[in-house]
């Protein structure tokens, strides 16, 4: 898996909702009103991640969980399989 430029994780970065590019990874906090939906959303996540045979780095403390994403075999690099999985993420907390 060929990384990203610079230039080409921006324009990506155009079509997410408010993620950001920092450490050669992109990432995003997500809220919720209570820790059972923060857990329900991070087991949604988790099923789509298996789906797609990537996985994220992500923790969650009571209603928050913050997602960080990069490809370990393009050397912790941001890829188009990164991108993806954001837009699924993003997906999923828009039904929540």
């Amino acid at each position: 898996m060929k990384p990203l430029t610079s230039e080409e994780i921006d324009s990506h970065l155009k079509e997410l909702d408010n993620w950001t590019f920092e450490n050669d990874q992109i990432k995003k906090d997500f809220s919720f009103d209570n820790f059972k939906e923060a857990l329900a959303f991070m087991v949604k996540v988790g099923f789509e991640a298996e789906d797609q045979g990537h996985h994220p780095n992500w923790s969650n403390v009571y209603n928050s969980v913050a997602i960080q994403l990069n490809t370990h075999d393009a050397d912790n690099k941001v890829t188009e399989k990164d991108i993806q999985l954001a837009k699924a993420i993003d997906k999923t907390y828009k039904k929540n």
